[in-house]
């Protein structure tokens, strides 16, 4: 016959007591233990992120800081040396906006900045998709394919920039082979942006290659083996396997081709500074005109043109965080 033990019992209260006894008590020295562990912690985690937050706030966010009060001040020279210029607000960039170059520049950086982008994005995807097929020496073509990457962009642009020269360049030359008249592909307004599109093109493809080519490889090949068995053809493949699975790459392409594009300033100066007539100006271009390149320079406006190149740059990240936001919610 079995006992109950009732909840008063002496031997529940003997089994609570031992229970009690067997947790450490919490003492003043236990909590300041506790508290040093985590100071000791933080202190830690602080030191690795220092280096990078020093880091930001001085070639970043101060630049970022100065930029944006020059735009709002009245800057010469001598005010500039000095720090007494006079606050104007948003005066700057009023003029700026109202300027005559203002529509050219803006119109010539979307229009270079998208065709770039475009044409980069689409061979280099072509490329990539050619190269990930195994051939004999596709290693050693794909490494050639990375030389205008590699190449410094002085160099880059003053080739383009002889090869295209209307007297002594070789396009020229090749074209009067064939029958087509002489283009002055640098100092016609109609050609001079075609011109520096073609070299920047040219320079921006092996990124979008090597970028792409990475994704590529990160698709299973069962998937493109299961699509054969069901009898997918090659276009087929592409749009329903490769495109699809290389949307978060490429939008990450297009990103940085974009804030890149933006900001492309020694190509065009290179071939064409900005001519003739502000037909291959862009707002990188014009904000150093400003700045640096005119008798007086207008250290106010140019900060207020590069403050409006940074805008622009900012608002397409932010559509891509968005963007990215909601691919990964659906």
């Amino acid at each position: 016959m079995t006992t109950t033990k009732l909840p008063g019992s002496p031997a529940l209260r003997r089994r609570q007591k031992g229970a009690a006894g067997s947790a450490a008590p919490f003492t003043p020295e236990r909590l300041k233990t506790r508290r040093r562990m985590r100071l000791r912690g933080g202190l830690v985690a602080w030191g690795f992120i220092a280096p990078v937050a020093i880091y930001l706030l001085v070639f970043y966010a101060y630049p970022l800081y100065r930029n944006i009060d020059l735009s709002l001040r009245h800057y010469t020279l001598r005010s500039f040396i000095d720090g007494t210029a006079d606050f104007v607000g948003l005066d700057n960039y009023v003029k700026v906006i109202r300027d005559s170059t203002f529509l050219p520049a803006l119109t010539n950086t979307a229009v270079f900045t998208f065709v770039s982008i475009g044409f980069q994005f689409a061979i280099g995807l072509a490329l990539a998709i050619f190269f990930f097929r195994k051939f004999p020496l596709a290693s050693t073509l794909r490494a050639l394919f990375l030389v205008p990457w590699l190449l410094p962009l002085l160099v880059s642009a003053s080739t383009w920039a002889w090869m295209l020269n209307s007297d002594s360049g070789i396009v020229n030359a090749t074209l009067q082979l064939v029958g087509v008249p002489q283009i002055n592909w640098l100092t016609s307004p109609q050609w001079s942006m075609v011109s520096v599109l073609i070299a920047n093109i040219w320079i921006g493809i092996p990124f979008n290659l090597v970028i792409l080519y990475s994704g590529l490889q990160n698709i299973p090949t069962e998937i493109y083996e299961a699509a054969a068995l069901d009898g997918a053809s090659g276009w087929q493949k592409f749009w329903r396997i490769t495109f699809p699975l290389l949307r978060p790459v490429s939008a990450i392409t297009l990103l940085l081709g974009l804030v890149y594009t933006l900001k492309v300033f020694d190509i065009i100066w290179i071939m064409t500074r900005g001519g003739p007539a502000n037909a291959s100006t862009t707002f990188a271009i014009w904000s150093y005109q400003l700045g640096f390149g005119s008798g007086s320079p207008q250290l106010s406006p140019a900060a207020a043109v590069g403050n409006l190149l940074i805008l622009v740059a900012f608002a397409f990240g932010l559509i891509y965080i968005r963007t990215q936001r909601r691919a990964a919610n659906s």
